[in-house]
């Protein structure tokens, strides 16, 4: 059927919502790359890696394996219009595996996404009267006894709830649902068209003022310093390509779930692009921000830089408090920090439990309001009763090393060599992207795919299994036991349950059986090594097809 042809009546379509246009999805884009990741990991990693001369490894990385991996995604979701596991069938029936695995990573990451989320929300509250200063052992000591958690050998299983940490867990939950009821436009986009510009507004304010701190530039010159003999040690690449992994939201689902909303003619690697960029500008204007702040506390505390530098939650809950206590106008600058991390943890939230929700719609059929509900209640109750207590802190620090690791690493180096050597799918994306794209791919794309990515994504994934396993002690110091249960069994728990779940028929009301929401055919699956047959008549890249299709 031509794409501009009217479905007959009668005809089956799926009805899964979808972008308004090109601005809606590149902001809603543009909200799930720029989460905690940028404003917490980021600055310390690049300080730790080379300063300054991080930018170029950071610059080669996200050329040659993150916008090459974006539009891998891109291509997928758009061209066989569905959530992970129902694109990646559709892509090669046996390959419906990754979407699954794709789908049970985000779903381990929203379970503890939400309680950093609460804890911003507490804090940008606690920053108006800058209540840890009343502590007598300061911003650690309050941070210790907010969250009661437990640390090191004492960690164990506990239900130990924490009343201030489970009214605001309860708050952002019922927030989110609200949000992700509304839909892919009025709910994802909309969300996303105004925090989005919120974030950069309220970030921007945070970064002058903190360029006027006594000791700002003394921050910036320990954060731009560069370090050029840190090019020579493979370990500041491998860091670099880790950081545009984790930043991108490349590989889990996210991207691939929201191309599969978008219009038909829309130029998806000029998108990628914008996309991005925009991440990695955020990146740098949070360093520029976070060491501004950092050089002042290190004045006001008489030490060097590098003895303040904190990454993570030391970072966001230990180290800026203690700068919003000591600097001039302190209660601005936490609410205008905390407050961006809330803004970009939620609009990372959002595009995490997409993944979920696009996955049991299409498997099931259903309508919006009902599939959010099955996916984000029981989500959001398994989220608060376990991480709305003691041992929530440390059970976040290991789903999080172990999700990250052996998910998000694993899933983009398996996924990019079954598509590039078993499947030999890359042609045919090729030619999917480049029908409307603005910049055209080719043999690049290739090599970074199928070459520079998985060499970087293998060594990584070697490299953190023989420090974690040849390490003298247990991860974080935790007993083997809940490293095990919650680390490795749960890593590997999730490819089994993939597995079965691709093994699982699609009931006949399913998507996967509809014509897409335009009511046209979905495309079949690739030809191996074979890519489109280029038509002058054809108007979308939908209409194209192998030879021999």
């Amino acid at each position: 059927m031509n794409a501009s042809t009217p479905a007959p009546a009668g005809t089956r379509r799926a009805d899964r919502g979808a972008f308004s246009g090109r601005t809606a999805f590149i902001f809603a884009a543009i909200g799930s790359a720029v989460g905690l990741g940028n404003i917490w990991r980021f600055p310390a990693v690049a300080y730790d890696n080379g300063g300054g001369a991080f930018i170029l490894p950071y610059l080669v990385a996200l050329l040659t394996a993150g916008i090459p991996l974006l539009f891998l995604d891109y291509a997928i979701g758009h061209r066989w219009r569905g959530s992970a596991p129902a694109a990646w069938r559709r892509f090669r029936r046996w390959t419906e595996f990754i979407g699954w695995w794709q789908v049970l990573i985000a779903l381990i990451i929203a379970l503890y996404y939400a309680l950093i989320l609460a804890w911003a929300t507490n804090y940008t509250i606690f920053s108006l009267d800058q209540r840890w200063d009343s502590h007598a052992e300061g911003a650690a000591g309050f941070f210790g006894e907010y969250t009661r958690a437990l640390g090191g050998p004492d960690v164990t299983v506990s239900f130990d709830y924490v009343p201030a940490v489970l009214i605001s867990m309860i708050v952002v939950w019922v927030a989110v649902i609200a949000v992700m009821a509304l839909g892919v436009q009025k709910g994802i986009a909309g969300a996303s068209v105004i925090f989005i510009p919120l974030l950069v507004v309220m970030f921007l304010i945070l970064v002058v003022r903190s360029l006027f701190l006594p000791g700002a530039f003394a921050g910036l010159d320990a954060f731009f310093r560069p370090n050029w003999e840190a090019l020579l040690h493979p370990g500041v690449w491998i860091a670099a390509y880790g950081q545009i992994f984790f930043s991108l939201s490349v590989a889990f689902g996210i991207m691939l779930t929201y191309s599969s909303y978008l219009k038909k003619k829309t130029d998806l690697t000029g998108s990628g692009l914008v996309v991005g960029f925009a991440n990695s500008s955020f990146e740098i204007l949070a360093g520029i921000g976070v060491f501004s702040a950092l050089g002042f506390m290190a004045q006001a505390q008489g030490v060097a830089v590098d003895e303040v530098v904190a990454a993570g939650v030391g970072l966001a809950f230990i180290a800026f408090p203690t700068i919003i206590s000591e600097a001039p106008a302190g209660a601005l600058i936490g609410v205008l920090f905390f407050g961006s991390l809330v803004l970009a943890g939620f609009t990372s939230l959002i595009s995490i439990l997409e993944v979920v929700i696009a996955a049991i719609q299409d498997k099931f059929g259903l309508g919006r309001i009902s599939s959010t509900l099955w996916v984000c209640v029981p989500i959001a109750a398994v989220s608060t009763i376990l991480f709305a207590t003691t041992m929530g802190l440390p059970l976040l620090d290991v789903m999080d090393k172990w999700v990250n690791e052996y998910g998000i690493v694993a899933a983009a180096l398996i996924s990019s060599l079954i598509v590039a050597y078993v499947v030999r799918g890359m042609p045919t994306l090729r030619d999917h992207l480049n029908v409307r794209g603005t910049f055209r791919i080719g043999r690049w794309w290739y090599a970074c795919v199928a070459i520079i990515a998985p060499l970087v994504l293998g060594v990584s994934l070697v490299g953190g299994t023989i420090s974690l396993v040849t390490s003298g002690t247990t991860y974080s110091e935790y007993p083997g036991w809940f490293n095990l249960v919650f680390g490795w069994l749960m890593a590997i728990g999730l490819i089994v349950l993939a597995v079965v779940l691709s093994l699982i028929p699609w009931p006949a009301r399913s998507n996967l059986h509809k014509d897409d929401s335009d009511g046209d055919p979905i495309a079949p699956e690739v030809v191996a090594g074979k890519g489109l047959e280029m038509r002058p008549d054809a108007k979308t890249p939908h209409e194209l097809r192998s030879p021999g299709r």
